[in-house]
């Protein structure tokens, strides 16, 4: 007699979640955990058991990530958690950086002040037109307009679909996430001013930007 063709996910007498399976920790805190490797983050507003999850266990994830040679980042007022690299020299880059081109990092930090202009005031919604309209200072006299406005485009869309630090709510509008608050960081935003100027004073295309400690999407 065959058996059956589900025994292979079924638990066995330990308790696993298949046959044969090694692991100790339950279904629901393995989901977070694989939730939070997956990146770019966690949203208590839009994932509420998988957060619930994430604050009852958190001790255990934080031991398993540290494992991998990640921290995890929690904002608990925001709600939203994520994993960076650990913060040692010696230690792997477990975490992909996201390459971002100059106006993927221009936008990332017009987004971020914006953010930060309107904090304390609730949802903060922003329209693709006025966004743009704070990138055309970046348009060189090597780039046509159209070409821009196609690279500008490709940005917004790489916001939402790729770091997901904004949520679409209508035509041509979105919600930039609160998590943007700490994508970018103090040294990013010097290097990002730096490149400015240097735009500024020499009128150059447009270049190569740092990378972010996003987790690359693998999703």
């Amino acid at each position: 007699m065959t058996e059956s063709t589900t025994a292979d996910v079924t638990p066995d007498e330990h308790g696993g979640l298949w046959r044969g399976d090694a692991g100790e920790l339950p279904d629901r805190t393995r989901r977070v955990l694989l939730r939070l490797v997956r990146g770019p983050y966690l949203s208590g507003a839009r994932e509420a058991q998988l957060w619930a999850v994430l604050l009852t266990d958190e001790a255990v994830l934080r031991s398993r990530l540290a494992d991998l040679f990640l921290e995890l980042v929690i904002d608990r007022d925001n709600e939203f958690a994520f994993v960076r690299n650990a913060p040692s020299e010696d230690a792997p880059k477990a975490v992909r950086s996201e390459a971002l081109t100059f106006l993927d990092t221009a936008m990332l930090l017009v987004l971020r002040q914006t953010l930060l202009s309107e904090e304390g005031r609730g949802r903060v919604i922003v329209g693709q037109a006025e966004v743009f309209e704070q990138l055309a200072v970046f348009r060189t006299p090597d780039r046509d307009e159209k070409d821009f406005a196609s690279r500008v485009n490709s940005s917004w869309n790489k916001m939402q679909n790729k770091l997901r630090v904004l949520h679409a709510v209508g035509d041509d509008r979105a919600e930039i996430s609160p998590v943007l608050r700490l994508l970018v960081d103090a040294d990013q935003i010097r290097a990002i001013t730096s490149e400015y100027h240097r735009i500024a004073r020499e009128g150059g295309g447009e270049s190569a930007a740092p990378s972010t400690d996003a987790e690359d999407d693998t999703e």
